[in-house]
């Protein structure tokens, strides 16, 4: 039967995810603290040796055996040494704090005294030592610890175990970054949302929220996994409902061609909380993409509609064709002739005068996405409307911009009702 040490340190094992030998190693750093705040001194490299099963411990000065240095060197270090103290005492006593990297030259790569011991000293204690072995020098037992060692102790488990947690929760869901997950919202502090998402919280700013939507404390919802960081308080897990990877993985999730890879999105453009269009093709001439995407009577899409709070998506096929494609993206307006202009990357599109409107979108909306989409700048012109300056009359031409007024009725083309593609 297990000791009451060792099922103790099982249980916390289990409570927090970690390592048999983590908690074990732990637990020996701990003792070693504790001896060192008791027993110990500065030139004392301890290591400990714990035993669950009796509770005994074993602690021993570890040191390398390097070769003899000079009496000359000897001196040369205890005033190197004692002008470390002193720099010490100085920097405690006005409350500042000097890193050890500061007070330790190059001259500690010759010889440490903590953990080197020279190999003539090393042969008083093993007669057959030589430079490179290690000297493991067990101290003597100590009755008991005292108050403030038992303290360092605790302080050292505490630390030590917060760190493994720490770094478990970091490597699993880095492992997890550009994925989904599903969430509970747990709170609002600020601006900021935090999301449970198992193990830990994430983080939801401000700009990964999709503004039509409200976080209440208890609300599920999938959110996309953008960055996982480890920082001075522990993993820091970046969450989204806005990233464009949100959609990709929907329709990974929920449409199984777009999975199996008989469907690939091709490109993708998001106005989170508004619309998305989305470009696929089809790698299998049997399987219709669109068609795939949007399942019958649409209920695939609808699925990924409702999981993005009723955000419209646009899905049309990609195309080689520069000028099919931006055809289809322009979509739901009928394009009578798209004119490439190469060198600058850009294209016009010829509508008729009652699809004007319906091509721009409200707010621009329609070819600033179409644009993003294809990659092409687009300037969208009203069929058999010359713009002559002299004339007075206007060329209804934009690039992925807003449309004043609609040319028929002289209203602002965020004010016209347009068809909705879904």
């Amino acid at each position: 039967m297990s000791s009451v040490i060792e099922q103790a340190i099982r249980q916390i094992c289990e409570e927090k995810g970690l390592e048999y030998d983590s908690v074990l190693e732990t637990i020996e750093a701990a003792l070693a603290a504790a001896y060192r705040k008791d027993y110990g001194d500065r030139y004392h490299n301890l290591e400990a040796e714990f035993d669950p099963e009796t509770g005994g411990v074993r602690v021993f000065d570890v040191k390398s055996v390097v070769d003899d240095i000079s009496q000359e060197e000897i001196e040369a270090m205890e005033v190197r040494e004692a002008e470390k103290a002193a720099k010490r005492e100085a920097a405690r006593a006005i409350g500042e704090n000097i890193p050890e990297e500061v007070l330790t030259g190059d001259e500690a790569a010759a010889f440490n005294p903590k953990t080197d011991i020279m190999v003539s000293q090393a042969k008083i204690l093993k007669s057959s030592a030589k430079v490179g072995d290690v000297l493991r020098t067990e101290m003597p037992q100590p009755g008991e610890f005292g108050r403030m060692a038992a303290m360092t102790a605790k302080q050292v488990i505490t630390q030590k175990l917060r760190e493994a947690e720490r770094e478990i929760v970091f490597n699993e869901y880095k492992g997890h970054e550009g994925e989904v997950l599903v969430g509970t919202v747990q709170r609002r502090e600020g601006r900021i949302v935090l999301v449970d998402i198992g193990r830990t919280a994430g983080i939801l700013k401000a700009e990964d929220q999709m503004q039509n939507e409200r976080y209440n404390s208890g609300d599920r919802m999938k959110v996309y996994v953008r960055e996982v960081s480890l920082g001075s308080r522990g993993p820091q897990i970046l969450l989204s409902r806005t990233h464009e990877g949100l959609v990709r993985k929907l329709f990974d999730i929920e449409i199984p061609e777009v999975a199996e890879g008989q469907v690939e999105i091709r490109s993708l453009a998001r106005e989170a909380g508004a619309r998305t269009k989305i470009a696929v093709s089809s790698n299998d001439a049997a399987v219709d993409p669109i068609g795939a995407c949007i399942g019958q009577r649409g209920t695939r899409i609808q699925t990924i509609i409702s999981e993005l709070a009723g955000e419209k998506i646009d899905v049309i096929e990609w195309s080689a064709d520069a000028k099919d494609f931006i055809r289809h993206a322009l979509a739901p307006a009928k394009i009578v002739s798209i004119t490439l202009h190469e060198d600058e990357r850009s294209a016009t599109a010829m509508v008729a005068a009652d699809q004007l409107s319906l091509a721009i979108g409200r707010g621009g909306q329609n070819v600033r996405l179409a644009a993003k989409l294809t990659g092409w700048k687009l300037n969208i012109q009203e069929d058999g409307v010359v713009a002559k300056e002299e004339s007075g009359s206007v060329d209804q031409e934009l690039s992925g911009s807003v449309l004043e007024t609609d040319p028929l009725t002289d209203r602002p083309a965020d004010q016209l009702t347009e068809p909705t593609v879904e």
